[in-house]
């Protein structure tokens, strides 16, 4: 039985509802409590204790200050509230992040009445390595892109002789910019599989268009990037098009595979 509009708008609501109620917890939690460290039979461990100021989201930013700015840059703090907004925004990115299941599953339940049963088998299937894939963009922007970025940046500052100091808000969300960025982007391979599995383009699809997609990637990567010295863009450009070229094959692979099972 077909919904009608008001119905799936309510059913996107409720949906919407509980997505928040997921992330809104795990923020709740990362901005409330610190992670205290024991250590049992050698083995470091950590136990949760209450402290809204010396909390979770405090550890992660003294965390990305010591592994992603160089020793001469100091962050400050320039009006009231701004360390606590960089806190609540990393919570917010660990919130999103570790919800990422109850995201996908409500996503999912709100397409499925649209789909055959081809393509929610498709989706179903890639649910977990969408997790993964979010998770290692986040990962791989934070230990490789942004801190070359940041000493590439600021390594003008210091020929120059100059006392560099950096806004905590303008820190954080310079860093989860990135992050979010490559998590999104590193589905890309995904997406292209799944696109071309349910049958909207061919395998050869990609191949075809391999230069528009570049140039879009490349024009992609000057557009976030924060300066115009066309370095720093192949940051970003650089791993897109490596991710581009996976799903390619991905998608040739799969075709190649359903080819010789017909054969």
């Amino acid at each position: 039985m077909s919904m009608t509009i008001m119905g799936h708008l309510e059913e996107l609501r409720k949906r919407l509802f509980r997505m928040v109620i997921a992330v809104g917890i795990i923020t709740f939690v990362i901005l409330g409590f610190h992670l205290t460290s024991f250590v049992y039979n050698g083995i470091h461990l950590y136990y949760p204790t209450f402290s809204p100021f010396d909390n979770m989201a405090a550890q992660l930013t003294n965390s990305m200050k010591h592994h992603l700015l160089p020793p001469y840059v100091q962050l400050i703090q320039t009006a009231p509230g701004q360390a606590f907004f960089a806190q609540f925004y990393v919570a917010v990115l660990v919130g999103i992040a570790v919800g990422m299941p109850v995201i996908v599953r409500e996503f999912m339940g709100f397409l499925a009445p649209a789909l055959d049963r081809k393509e929610i088998r498709i989706i179903k299937s890639m649910t977990l390595p969408a997790v993964g894939l979010f998770v290692a963009g986040c990962i791989f922007s934070y230990v490789v892109v942004t801190p070359y970025i940041l000493t590439f940046l600021y390594k003008y500052g210091q020929s120059a002789g100059l006392l560099t100091f950096l806004n905590i808000v303008d820190f954080i969300t310079f860093v989860l910019q990135f992050m979010l960025a490559f998590g999104i982007s590193f589905q890309l391979p995904l997406i292209m599989y799944a696109v071309t599995a349910s049958g909207m383009v061919d395998e050869k699809f990609w191949r075809r268009n391999i230069k528009w997609a570049v140039i879009g990637i490349v024009i992609l990567g000057a557009a976030i990037t924060p300066d115009g010295s066309g370095v720093t863009m192949w940051f970003v450009a650089g791993p897109l098009i490596g991710l581009y070229l996976i799903g390619m094959f991905l998608s040739e692979r799969r075709a190649k595979q359903i080819g010789t099972l017909k054969s």
